[in-house]
């Protein structure tokens, strides 16, 4: 399981890269679509919530 949350994260990490660039690229454009840039950033956002999410579960548990 561990591996298929790693595999995954892997993933998702990609794609939060690439939307990053996406949106620096769309940004750059004199004109461009502000709805398709708000889908991109809360595309982003939720990417890096889930990084997050899966990232607190690959970090084994310390007992104190």
């Amino acid at each position: 399981m561990e591996e298929d949350l790693t595999i995954t994260l892997q993933r998702l990490r990609e794609e939060h890269r690439l939307l990053d660039n996406e949106i620096t690229c769309l940004q750059e454009k004199p004109y461009f679509d502000q709805l398709l840039l708000q889908r991109l950033k809360k595309r982003k956002l939720w990417l890096k919530d889930t990084i997050v999410r899966i990232e607190s579960r690959l970090i084994p548990d310390l007992d104190a």
